[in-house]
């Protein structure tokens, strides 16, 4: 989300990759998501943060929502609220 105002006003992109699968009591799983921001005259951390659980999206793919807030730096943080990919989106479904 945006951070600042006037001519500092400004957000921060980021990609990342989550770790394997943690297994939840519900009979779902979690990620681990660790990541940095790109480059704005400063950059902030997404520090070890846990995903929420598996949202089906389809009978074989699932995304994960994520919340929280990066480390502070230049004097502000950023919150941030999104969902991961669907996993291997990319790949046919027999190279699963």
């Amino acid at each position: 989300m945006l951070a600042e105002s006037g001519a500092e006003r400004h957000n921060h992109r980021f990609a990342g990759v989550t770790s394997e699968a943690i297994p939840t009591s519900s009979g779902s799983h979690r990620h681990k998501i660790v990541a940095r921001t790109d480059f704005y005259d400063h950059y902030h951390e997404i520090k070890e943060i846990l995903t929420g659980p598996a949202i089906k999206v389809s009978d074989n793919k699932h995304v994960h929502f994520v919340s929280g807030e990066t480390t502070e730096n230049d004097g502000h943080f950023h919150e941030f609220q999104f969902a991961t990919l669907i996993e291997s989106p990319l790949l046919p479904k027999s190279k699963r």
